[in-house]
């Protein structure tokens, strides 16, 4: 069973800067996808960033100039650097990690941002 375990979350002023970091217990070799989602309270969960095999990367247009996401094969963790943090960043972000058969999901980590 693959496991995605996410951390960095927490609280942050307006114009900080965090970085996610979630960690598999596989290769990310194993994986066609990975990225990250958020989810606001009283929203739909939402897609902020992903990286797809070839190497094209994805952001929602409300992160673009903001937000990285990156990946180190040698730890098998998935990276989301976060600047420039504005309140509405505010969720809770998840890790997401697709192959061809299952898409496998992390526990979350809480982002604040407050002003």
């Amino acid at each position: 069973q693959v496991q995605l375990v996410e951390s960095g979350g927490g609280l942050v002023q307006a114009g900080g800067s965090l970085r996610l970091a979630c960690a598999a217990s596989t290769s990310l070799f194993s994986f066609n996808t990975m990225g990250w989602y958020r989810q606001a309270p009283g929203k739909q969960r939402e897609l902020v960033a992903a990286l797809v095999l070839g190497g094209n990367i994805n952001y929602a247009d409300s992160v673009k100039g903001r937000f990285t996401i990156s990946r180190d094969n040698a730890k098998n963790t998935v990276y989301l650097r976060m600047n420039s943090l504005k309140l509405e960043d505010t969720a809770v972000y998840y890790c997401n990690c697709k192959n061809f058969l299952t898409d496998y999901w992390g526990q979350g980590t809480q982002v604040t941002v407050s002003s």
